[in-house]
């Protein structure tokens, strides 16, 4: 195929030549209706997107791109063209325009505002180049500022979009210059009555205003320059809709305000921004009760800035902001974005950051394709958006699936949940959501969720709000199951540790629970583990302990008594523990006079102490754990097993892992049943943590059981 004029001209010249290339190719195609409104819409928007310093090969493909959109050209065409280069641009741009407000919405209706919200983070991340969105703003302007011969009624459709999201968007990404125009004519639009009585009462058109703003700049740069006093001065023209604005915040007439004209000096530092403050005072006449000190009384979001009203030329009032080139920086892109306090709410700090490098594409400089992979794959990967049939913007977690989408719309729906289709398609519920897609869920009478929802491996949710309330449902219908497994696990727990001394109440109070039948059902439930036991029986009786002890005499230490162990009510004699109980700090202890072997420690609950104490109660003597720096017990363990290669080995790598010391390890083996049983002597240091090597050694390959010996 010969070359056409357009890539002649593309070949001949460097990159900026590409607009004329593609423009020359456009007025090339043939004759037919629409194609020259479109190529003359996209000449208007593209000189918009050339105003914002936009490369040059995306200002091309603005030219091409109403032409894609109303398909007057095709995919096959711009592959086959000087367009194909361009192509990533102008099939993402026809993505966007198929995003807009939700097909339920009337004339006059404001969104809520989290649906805005939803809707304008949905327009930044769905795109692959987010520059994109500043094309789409300046798209929207376009078809403001041609709507003035539309019915009434698509002007109110067209303006209410503007102001709920684009004109936001351009305040949060910093485009001023459309800021201010889309809020102006879609203000226009939507209350024309009052813009009209706003610019009857100013008495002057805008380029009057901005006539007084040029001779005052010109006023204060000269002074400034006398002073010498580096400072970029400019303009600010308050538009009609930021006028009616305050006028409603502050309740007052527009003869009231100060700030109608407004105009920011920037200067080197803060010492400058006083000095400036001293040239404008001198210049005019200051307004009593309208100078704000924003430097050394920083507003909340650390906006920095001097802020004051003064009558300036021709008797007319003006605001006047003075700022260090480092706190307009700040007020920029910095934690006190200018979009925050000019709308008076508040956004997650993750979407704050988002936006902070989106604006910084506004200010390109070099190669900053670098920078645009950094923004989709750093700032968005959290997040994805899906559209309901209604048409609403629904945000989920990153991998939603359609089951994440139906209990964020209700729990309800998640409950009932059979089935998906995603964009007209029937999918499976583990299907990852793509930004855009639009889902319908398909539901079932009655509700009916599935125990492997919980499961994280089989992908099913990936949101922790929906598995709670699928958890919850579960917990809901299977409270008697939970009561029974609970029941289960907290006398399996009891038993291993050997404890019967224990109110099973106390324990729940102690975990912050109503009583024992509350305490089940959350160990049923997953709620608490059975390690929480240990550890409720260790702050318990480390409570009560005291309690029960009376004042004992200084003992001196013996090296034939137990480390850690004081004998209350008697001298000093040699103790030690009872092999039948082997007890373990804070379990309570008790101590029996024996003959001939001095102090036997005992259990509180051990049964053979049971026995002594009813024969021979005159020989009890009360003890107490004391307080030493070593603090290891011995406990004795019963094993049950199947016997393989390497169990010794793997039981005893368990237990130095946990810090236990084994004393003493005997093992019987019954060869014909391949069963063995292991009497294990090993020091601890506390009830937890027997508790954690117990279920550590159950989990053990071959072993079926692990007790504490009675």
């Amino acid at each position: 195929m010969p070359a056409t004029n357009a890539e002649n001209t593309a070949a001949k010249g460097d990159s900026n030549d590409i607009v004329e290339a593609v423009r020359q190719f456009l007025r090339d195609l043939p004759e037919k209706d629409g194609v020259t409104a479109a190529i003359e819409e996209g000449r208007e928007i593209a000189a918009v997107v050339a105003s914002l310093g936009l490369p040059s090969d995306l200002v091309a493909a603005v030219h091409a791109y109403p032409l894609f959109r109303d398909d007057l050209i095709n995919n096959k065409v711009i592959q086959n063209s000087i367009l194909k280069d361009l192509s990533r641009f102008i099939i993402g741009l026809r993505q966007l325009d198929q995003f807009s407000l939700p097909r339920h919405w009337q004339p006059g209706e404001a969104l809520a505002a989290q649906q805005s919200e939803a809707l304008r983070k949905m327009l930044l991340a769905v795109v692959s180049d987010v520059r994109l969105v500043l094309v789409r703003i300046a798209e929207q302007l376009f078809r403001l500022r041609n709507a003035k011969q539309a019915p009434p009624e698509e002007q109110q459709a067209l303006a209410l979009e503007t102001r709920e999201i684009y004109a936001a968007l351009a305040n949060r990404l910093g485009v001023w210059q459309l800021k201010w125009e889309l809020e102006d004519l879609a203000f226009r639009y939507l209350d024309p009555d009052t813009y009209l009585d706003i610019a009857r009462t100013l008495k002057e058109k805008r380029a009057e205003r901005e006539a007084f703003i040029d001779d005052v700049k010109q006023t204060l740069q000269r002074e400034l320059e006398k002073q010498d006093i580096e400072a970029t001065v400019s303009g600010r023209p308050k538009h009609i809709y930021s006028i009616w604005r305050k006028m409603q915040r502050k309740d007052r007439g527009i003869e009231s305000l100060y700030d109608i004209r407004a105009v920011r000096i920037l200067v080197e530092d803060v010492g400058a921004c006083y000095a400036a403050l001293g040239v404008v005072h001198n210049l005019w006449s200051y307004i009593p009760g309208e100078f704000d000190d924003y430097i050394a009384n920083p507003k909340d979001n650390d906006y920095r800035s001097l802020h004051t009203a003064v009558v300036g030329p021709a008797g007319k009032t003006l605001e006047i902001q003075i700022r260090s080139h480092e706190m307009h920086r700040h007020a920029e892109l910095g934690v006190a974005a200018h979009w925050r306090y000019k709308e008076g709410g508040g956004s997650p700090a993750a979407f704050d950051q988002k936006i902070r490098f989106l604006r910084q594409l506004l200010e390109p400089a070099g190669d900053d394709a670098d920078l645009l992979d950094q923004i989709r794959d750093d700032f968005f990967e959290d997040r994805v958006y899906g559209v309901s049939p209604k048409g609403d913007v629904v945000e989920l977690p990153a991998n939603a699936t359609p089951l994440d989408f139906a209990y964020h719309v209700h729990t309800q729906v998640g409950h009932r949940c059979r089935g998906a289709k995603v964009n007209g398609r029937i999918v499976p519920l583990t299907y990852h959501i793509e930004n855009g897609d639009q889902i319908e869920i398909i539901t079932g009478s009655q509700a009916q969720p599935s125990r492997d929802w919980l499961s994280p491996k089989l992908g099913y949710l990936a949101g922790a709000r929906a598995r709670a309330k699928v958890r919850n449902w579960f917990r809901q219908q299977d409270r008697d199951q939970h009561l029974r497994q609970g029941r289960e696990i907290l006398d399996r727990e009891l038993s291993r540790l050997n404890v019967k001394d224990v109110a099973t109440d106390s324990i729940a109070r102690q975990l912050k629970l109503k009583d024992t039948d509350a305490l089940c059902v959350s160990l049923g439930a997953g709620d608490l583990t059975s390690a929480a036991i240990a550890t409720a029986l260790q702050n318990l009786r480390g409570a009560e302990l005291p309690q029960r002890i009376r004042t004992r005499r200084p003992t001196r230490k013996k090296d034939n008594k137990p480390d850690s162990v004081a004998v209350s009510g008697v001298g000093d004699l040699m103790c030690n523990f009872a092999r039948c109980c082997r007890p373990v700090p804070p379990e309570a202890i008790v101590g029996y006079i024996t003959q001939g072997r001095g102090v036997s420690i005992h259990r509180q609950d051990c049964g053979n102490f049971l026995g002594l104490n009813r024969r021979h109660p005159e020989r009890i003597v009360e003890i107490t754990w004391g307080e030493q720096d070593v603090s290891a017990y011995p406990v004795d363990l019963t094993l049950h097993a199947f016997d393989r290669s390497g169990l010794i080995r793997d039981i005893t790598a368990v237990l130095a892992d946990d810090d236990a010391n084994v004393i003493a390890l005997k093992s019987n083996t019954d060869k014909d049943s391949m069963q063995v049983v292991m009497e294990i002597s090993v020091e601890i240091s506390d009830l937890p943590t027997l508790s954690t090597a117990i279920s550590k050694l159950e989990q053990i390959r071959n072993v079926v059981s692990v007790r504490r010996k009675a």
